[in-house]
């Protein structure tokens, strides 16, 4: 197992600990996790992404999606089949999952879609106003705060 040092990273950045610690964390999880269900991670515009699992055999009653603490989790889980069956050759994957995805901050999950086998989540990039870049004026008699209480 390889291990990354982000140190360098952090002479030059500052509030992005985390951050390493997540790319550290997710080479680890890559590695030694279930590679089912497969799913695809696609920027379908610039703040909008797609994440796609194949899901073949789960009606929407057998998933589940839950955000917490900025981890998308999906799970599925099929009830018991009573009836006993005899396969020659058996494929095709049907048992439970657990897919979890690391989300960035204000990511929001726009929408969820299951069609034809394939779940498809909508997230989006939403960055609140406050914290969109904004132009400070330089000199001038009146401080900025000032100015905006006056409006």
């Amino acid at each position: 197992m390889h291990s990354i040092d982000f140190s360098p990273l952090y002479r030059s950045t500052v509030g992005f600990d985390r951050l390493a610690s997540l790319l550290d964390e997710s080479l680890h999880q890559k590695h030694s996790g279930s590679s089912y269900p497969p799913y695809n991670i696609e920027l379908v515009d610039e703040n909008q992404y797609a994440i796609t699992l194949a899901v073949a055999g789960f009606d929407e009653c057998d998933l589940e999606l839950q955000v917490e603490n900025g981890v998308l989790t999906v799970s599925g889980s099929k009830p018991g089949d009573d009836k006993v069956r005899t396969y020659l050759y058996q494929g095709i994957a049907n048992r439970n999952f657990v897919r979890k995805f690391d989300l960035a901050d204000h990511v929001e999950i726009k929408n969820a879609k299951l069609k034809h086998g394939m779940l498809t989540i909508n997230l989006a990039k939403e960055i609140p106003e406050a914290m969109k870049p904004r132009k400070i004026p330089i000199g001038g008699d009146q401080d900025v705060l000032e100015d905006n209480s006056k409006h």
